[in-house]
């Protein structure tokens, strides 16, 4: 049986139960707790922390499955993640104030699956152009000259 991505990326996108158990249920019927992700152990709750920051960071929210390598007991999931950005984000170079502008990351996750359910993950996500977009990073030309 195939992994159900399209279920896993509603969790991040679509509203949550507001009561944080019912919300943590629904996080352990997909990953482990605690799961390991980029190495460090989150619980069920820090999922849900999680998700409820990126839910009310961006408004309208847009997934794109992009390709999916389902390998049995690990998937490969690459996806693109878009929206408008209304409140604080947590980005590689700190949080990001709201700035009211369309954010568009692709991320590539690697699931490892224990039991069906995902117990590491493994996350890169392609944020250098939606933070130079929104102004939190400038690139630079050649020899140092601004673009």
């Amino acid at each position: 049986m195939a992994f159900d991505v399209e279920h896993l990326l509603r969790l991040w996108t679509d509203p949550l139960p507001e009561d944080d158990g019912t919300a943590g249920a629904a996080f352990r019927e997909l990953y482990t707790d605690p799961v390991s992700v980029n190495g460090v152990p989150l619980t069920a709750a820090d999922l849900v922390a999680r998700a409820r920051t990126m839910q009310a960071a961006l408004d309208r929210p847009e997934r794109e499955v992009l390709a999916v390598a389902d390998a049995g007991d690990s998937v490969a999931v690459a996806f693109r993640l878009a929206g408008q950005h209304v409140g604080p984000l947590d980005v590689p170079i700190g949080r990001l104030q709201p700035t009211g502008q369309r954010i568009d990351v692709r991320i590539i996750d690697v699931l490892t699956l224990t039991g069906g359910r995902i117990s590491a993950v493994w996350m890169v996500a392609d944020w250098l152009s939606t933070l130079a977009a929104v102004g939190a990073v400038r690139l630079s030309g050649p020899a140092g000259q601004a673009s």
